[in-house]
């Protein structure tokens, strides 16, 4: 029989890509999604892309803040892939908006999983959890790195990463028994989009688009496509002796300019708002006086932080596509749909 695994968060960004890719290869998937209203539209999206998924594809409703349905969605399931998690658009007030959602659903996910008898959990956690906290300068961070939250100022998402990976960790080192847990940790995830319902991090590419930017703070972060962050978890989904394993997700730092840059030379006319003026660091934190979202950028002002995929490469022969790929192809697809009008 073929095997079944649990995609949590079956309708978000990188979650749609790893199951079609799932039903491809003859994969039984259950997905949870937080209200099955959301249904159709997620079989009519995966039918267009895989094929007819109907006899494959089983839907459960399951929040990361309440305990129904996890059991449910879990039972029969050889794999767990956990992608759900809350990626906001702005900065909530309190940090805890984010970090219980995200740290409880990981725990509940876990739980549902162990007893199930469920053989392999990857967790989608991110280079938020590995990167921050280590002060301004060019960095270099491997696996074996941690976000420092004792660093006052961390923002609500990197904390809520940082303390749901820290706590599924801690959880199966003392309660997993024979669970083999792993986390891939992707950088800010780009590339193909298929719906006007796309992840938070493509507002980065849509607000250059759309000239919403006037000008480019000196800032910048790692880059990678979604189709190869889905397919890291396929590799850490499939491989032997992943327990404790941890693989970032990057195919290399670019710093705000270069984006622009690249969306210029690649698009021509339908870049045309895309801007090309540096804004002065001094503009930017005076601006962060009155913006939470400006005060964010000007944490990051100068800040180079390289992610280092060497281990995904060497251990699971992941080769990524270069950031130039991604930030074309989400750029295309915002177009396509009529998301940005150019």
């Amino acid at each position: 029989m073929s095997p079944r695994i649990l995609v949590t968060g079956g309708s978000g960004y990188i979650a749609g890509v790893l199951t079609r890719q799932l039903l491809a290869a003859g994969w039984q998937v259950n997905t949870t999604v937080r209200d099955l209203a959301r249904e159709p539209a997620l079989r009519r999206l995966l039918d267009a892309e895989a094929g007819d998924a109907r006899e494959q594809l089983r839907c459960f409703a399951a929040d990361l803040r309440a305990d129904a349905g996890w059991a449910e969605a879990a039972t029969g399931c050889s794999h767990v892939a956990h992608l759900a998690s809350p990626l906001p658009v702005g900065v909530p007030r309190d940090a805890n908006e984010l970090i219980v959602p995200a740290r409880d659903g990981a725990l509940r996910a876990l739980t549902a999983a162990r007893d199930a008898g469920v053989q392999r959990f990857v967790m989608t956690s991110s280079v938020a959890a590995i990167a921050y906290g280590h002060g301004p300068g060019e960095h270099h961070f491997t696996e074996d790195d941690w976000t420092n939250l004792a660093t006052p100022g961390i923002p609500p998402y990197i904390q809520s990463k940082t303390v749901a990976e820290r706590a599924a960790r801690d959880w199966v080192a003392r309660e997993g028994g024979g669970l083999a847990f792993c986390t891939v940790n992707p950088s800010v995830v780009l590339g193909p989009v298929a719906s006007a319902d796309y992840s938070a991090s493509v507002v980065i590419v849509k607000s250059l688009l759309q000239g919403r930017i006037p000008a480019l703070p000196h800032i910048g972060f790692g880059v990678v496509d979604v189709r190869d962050v889905a397919d890291l978890h396929w590799r850490a989904l499939t491989a032997p002796d992943m327990a404790d394993e941890r693989f970032i997700a990057c195919s290399g730092f670019l710093w705000l300019r270069e984006i622009a840059a690249v969306l210029r030379a690649e698009l021509g006319e339908q870049a045309r708002r895309v801007p090309t003026l540096q804004m002065p660091d001094w503009a930017v934190r005076l601006l962060a006086k009155v913006s939470p979202a400006v005060r964010a950028a000007a944490s990051e002002l100068g800040t180079a932080r390289h992610q280092d995929a060497t281990h995904a490469r060497e251990r699971l022969g992941w080769v990524p596509r270069p950031p130039r790929e991604a930030i074309v192809a989400t750029a295309l697809d915002l177009i396509s749909l009529g998301v940005v009008r150019t």
